[in-house]
């Protein structure tokens, strides 16, 4: 496993452990980021207009569409690792 994916399963692990819950958006951050590193760019349909959290999460993964995979995994670590200094 390369060093980045040693340290993108790392910050996984920690963002379990934070101290607080971070916001909604800093969450759907995490969450978009996470899906681009491990899945690359969204697949499947948009969730229906009742399913607020899904659509939201779908809606914030798609933003990344393009992003390399290895970018993402880089842009988690760094939002983790601000998280657990603040």
């Amino acid at each position: 496993m390369s060093d980045l994916a040693t340290r993108f399963q790392a910050a996984q692990d920690d963002s379990k452990k934070l101290s607080k819950r971070p916001d909604n958006d800093t969450l759907l951050s995490l969450y978009a980021h996470f899906k681009q590193g491990s899945a690359g760019d969204v697949e499947g349909k948009r969730p229906g207009f009742t399913d607020l959290v899904g659509r939201a999460k779908y809606d914030a993964w798609a933003k990344l569409k393009g992003m390399p995979q290895e970018t993402a995994m880089q842009a988690y670590i760094d939002l983790v690792e601000s998280l657990k200094g603040a």
